[in-house]
């Protein structure tokens, strides 16, 4: 694991005492990962528990995201816990298979909508689940952005501008709410699409943020 140490400039110079600075780095990695992890662990339980009430394919996609970034926690932290560029490097990628892999499920079940139209029922509960999804995933986006930047770490970069969009991507289930209780029953699946097409763009700029850490490094 020699790659650690040069790899990862430390911006204040200091050591702690006799602590290795990439150990005091991976534990700050690991803590921000852990942390965003029990963030949107919890949204996705909530907002789960919310779909089998509401049947809302917005939702639906919503959800599959943030349970997909959740789980993108793992392979981050791991690099963190190895203390390697490289490790890190390869998470990131891991990252942006998760956003395109969850794109690709909720574009599915979108178009599955699309194709045997029904609407969503307690619409109140839908719009409550959008307000869930965008404060957990704003609260994990600042922790990894934060943590990220901090320790020179494309791969919580990554994960953190993606949590981020997903925030405004989770409003689109507000939205849906609003609009199918005034009648238009179709633009639940119609917004599941466009959260997909969203989706499809974050991986798109998660790939450019991953490539030009492994490039800068």
């Amino acid at each position: 694991m020699s790659d650690h140490t040069d790899a990862h400039p430390h911006p204040h110079g200091h050591t702690h005492g006799l602590i290795d600075p990439s150990i005091k780095r991976s534990r700050e990695g690991l803590r921000a990962v852990g942390i965003s992890l029990a963030v949107l662990g919890a949204t996705a339980i909530a907002q789960a528990a919310i779909f089998v009430a509401t049947d809302s394919v917005a939702l639906l996609a919503d959800l599959i995201h943030n349970f997909g970034d959740a789980l993108t926690a793992v392979p981050v932290g791991i690099a963190f816990l190895l203390r390697s560029a490289r490790a890190e490097r390869i998470a990131g990628l891991c990252v942006v298979a998760a956003i395109f892999i969850s794109a690709c499920v909720a574009g599915y079940e979108a178009v599955l909508r699309l194709l045997d139209p029904r609407a969503p029922d307690q619409l109140g509960a839908l719009a409550l689940a959008g307000i869930i999804g965008f404060g957990g995933n704003w609260v994990a986006a600042e922790v990894r952005t934060r943590a990220g930047h901090r320790l020179s770490s494309p791969a919580l970069v990554a994960d953190g501008n993606h949590a981020r969009a997903d925030a405004y991507v989770s409003l689109g289930v507000v939205a849906s709410a609003a609009v199918v209780a005034g009648g238009l029953d179709i633009a639940d699946p119609l917004i599941g699409l466009a959260i997909t097409l969203v989706i499809l763009r974050i991986t798109w700029q998660s790939w450019g943020t991953v490539r030009g850490g492994a490039h800068s490094h």
